[in-house]
């Protein structure tokens, strides 16, 4: 098997698909939709992080690609229907980077409430600024967190534990943890939180959510963070009520548009404003997260070219198949009623006696795993390749 990794993922990605038996080829950068065609042929699996983007028109001309791994936690980058039509599974790493994430957005709360920045640049200008004016404790405040999601919830505990009251806002049922309240709507959180902190994906319905109308309901003096996705916020209306004071800081680390190398420049309306934290995209980027994705990630695509799991994948049916036997179908197919009844019957014609089955089933698709024993393996396979509801089968 062939895996083709893109923008500098880490090694350990690199050792644990070269340990399974992949052969191996990395690319220090992005590609854009014709480079990446061009090199995905003759490739089964491919490794991208966020700024490569993986569309329809490259899934149409890459029909060897089994499964793509995203070594991070967004798959906005990856055109997720093609991917499903064309039976290729895409796997991400949710958790992997939860905690680098949450630290720095601590780090950021802490900054922007002690004007550390400012004290920062004056003392490399030479100026002795000791003053505690305008600098404040974060323990006792109130932070707002939109979006309860892992990270999200996990940085209600980290904030809980310094002191800070914390409300949360989430479109589904969240728990909450710790002493954290959750209300009812947006403008309800803005109107009680001293720093409002975003953590929602990236999804095309979060896509300017956060504009003029939600900075007007936002207490005065507020501090405001994404560290989630650069399309949420409506950057203009930010500059102008950080401009005007009615935010008093601002920290971002994900941008609308953002260089796809370290040579393209990087310009925003919110640089050089004294009271903003601007970071190139590095929420997730510590060596402790890396590690932990590069291992994550190219395992799933190992145990699903090995073993045909889909465990935790974004797209397909989620089926955990442990060590396999002589001979294991897996079979992804449109999800329609007698699907399972046929493909027992080409199982019955090939004299295949099952061992065991699963079926998983996820929207337009279906995902049956089967273990088998009996001859004529290849000739099943293209039996099964013929029925009209198959989207990809192997033999494993």
């Amino acid at each position: 098997m062939k895996a083709l990794l893109l923008e500098n993922i880490h090694s350990d990605a690199v050792k644990t698909l070269t340990a399974r038996g992949f052969e191996v080829v990395t690319h220090p950068g992005a590609m854009n939709e014709d480079e990446l065609i061009s090199a995905l042929q003759g490739v089964d699996y491919l490794g991208i992080r966020s700024r490569s983007f993986v569309t329809r028109r490259v899934l149409d001309n890459a029909p060897g690609l089994k499964g793509v791994g995203a070594f991070c936690i967004g798959t906005n980058q990856i055109d997720l229907d093609a991917a499903t039509e064309k039976g290729v599974a895409v796997f991400n790493a949710p958790y992997s980077n939860t905690r680098s994430v949450v630290e720095l957005a601590i780090c950021e709360i802490i900054a922007m409430a002690r004007h550390l920045t400012d004290r920062n640049r004056d003392m490399h200008a030479g100026v002795w600024n000791k003053s505690a004016a305008g600098s404040h404790e974060v323990r006792g405040r109130t932070l707002g967190i939109v979006g309860y999601g892992n990270i999200g919830s996990q940085l209600s505990v980290v904030a809980e534990s310094l002191g800070m009251r914390v409300y949360f806002y989430d479109v589904a049922d969240r728990l909450a943890l710790g002493n954290a309240q959750r209300v009812d709507s947006l403008e309800e959180l803005l109107g009680v939180a001293e720093t409002i902190s975003l953590h929602v994906d990236g999804r095309a319905e979060n896509k300017g959510m956060f504009g003029a109308e939600q900075f007007a309901q936002m207490r005065p003096r507020a501090l405001f963070l994404n560290l989630c996705r650069g399309p949420v916020v409506d950057l203009d209306a930010l500059h102008d009520n950080l401009v005007s004071g009615k935010v008093a800081g601002a920290a971002l680390d994900v941008y609308p548009s953002e260089p796809k190398t370290k040579d393209e420049p990087f310009i925003s309306r919110l640089q050089n404003l004294p009271n903003v934290i601007l970071t190139p995209h590095i929420g997730g980027s510590t060596q402790e997260a890396q590690v932990d994705i590069g291992r994550y990630v190219a395992g799933k695509l190992a145990d699903y070219e090995d073993l045909g799991s889909t465990s935790m994948a974004v797209n397909l049916p989620d089926v955990t198949a442990g060590l396999k036997p002589a001979a294991r179908v897996v079979h992804l197919h449109h999800n329609v009623p007698g699907v399972l009844a046929r493909l027992n019957s080409v199982l019955a014609e090939y004299n295949m006696n099952i061992g065991s089955q699963t079926l998983s089933t996820k929207g337009q698709v279906g995902y049956a795993v089967t273990d088998v024993h009996g001859d004529n393996i290849d000739g099943l396979l293209h039996r099964l390749e013929q029925l009209p509801e198959t989207i990809r089968v192997r033999v494993l």
